[in-house]
């Protein structure tokens, strides 16, 4: 892979970028690329009206799992963004739709366990699939000598036995006895485990904090013990993210398409590893022009 091309300030450069995927599709990312918390970063509408203008698709694609599509396009609205819920894709969606078409789940196990908020509920139902714990009060409390005790038992009060698949995702609420019935889900009942994404952190209001990644990794070293492995992950830089937003937009060949991001082992990665046209790297996010820089070695 050649080394990147630094564009910022080089008007040729970045006419002769855009030209060269004047056809089909710019992926783009959402926090800390197109904002940062409520802060629209300058010149961000007109650059993308600038980009419809000449022609070009826009995809606006997060691993951010806590909202659903339609909260997105609040936000966006809110942001004098304009696009349709069409055009956005989320980890949760992606999710919503492997598990709805792909995942061979039998009719009396169809239920997902979540670790997560009600993006994910959100995008479940408009699937038709049913869903437990995520934003349910009930879960969210401390665990007694009695949920050990009907834990180990299988007790299906707690270990609902409908539950075919845990979804983890970002969980704002992360709880012991959450960790614990996903753990059993898996481990004693076979259930399939996927996560949304893996990202170890979350950018927002111009710091980071906690990720999916962070609350999935306990669930993980308590499975590694019994030697079962991770999750699937979804989102960026997953392939099944990019197959799904390919299924839903049906451009003809990817080497019309640009991703854009802002996140070196997420979505430069998402867009190298599967085979796009072109990844623009921004550096108003996570990783930095020294890591950008990094990808001359191969990185």
């Amino acid at each position: 892979m050649s080394g990147p091309k630094f564009l910022t300030g080089n008007v040729e450069a970045i006419k002769s970028f855009l030209d060269e995927f004047d056809v089909r599709i710019i992926n783009t990312s959402l926090e800390r690329v197109l904002w940062s918390g409520d802060h629209v970063f300058d010149g961000t509408v007109e650059t993308l009206e600038m980009l419809r203008s000449a022609g070009k698709r826009l995809i606006f694609v997060t691993n951010n799992s806590t909202k659903s599509r339609a909260d997105y396009k609040k936000k966006l609205d809110s942001m004098s963004i304009a696009c349709t819920i069409g055009e956005i894709y989320t980890s949760s969606s992606a999710s919503a739709l492997y598990i709805s078409t792909l995942l061979p789940l039998p009719p009396t196990r169809r239920t997902v366990f979540i670790l997560g908020e009600s993006g994910i509920e959100s995008e479940l139902r408009a699937h038709n699939i049913p869903s437990t714990c995520g934003t349910d009060p009930t879960f969210r409390r401390d665990i007694t000598p009695a949920d050990y005790s009907a834990i180990s038992r299988l007790d299906p009060t707690l270990l609902d036995n409908s539950v075919g698949c845990v979804l983890a995702g970002l969980d704002f609420h992360p709880s012991y006895l959450k960790y614990a019935l996903a753990y059993h889900h898996i481990a004693s009942r076979g259930a399939h485990f996927l996560a949304t994404n893996t990202d170890a952190t979350l950018p927002s209001a111009g710091a980071l904090f906690p990720g999916a990644g962070s609350m999935i990794a306990p669930l993980s070293n308590m499975l590694a013990s019994k030697k079962i492995g991770g999750p699937l992950a979804m989102g960026k830089p997953s392939q099944t993210f990019l197959e799904a937003v390919e299924k839903g937009v049906g451009w003809e060949g990817r080497e019309k398409v640009c991703m854009v991001g802002d996140r070196v082992d997420t979505d430069i990665r998402f867009g190298v590893e599967g085979g796009l046209g072109g990844t623009l790297g921004v550096l108003t996010g996570v990783s930095s022009r020294e890591e950008m820089r990094g990808l001359n070695d191969g990185g």
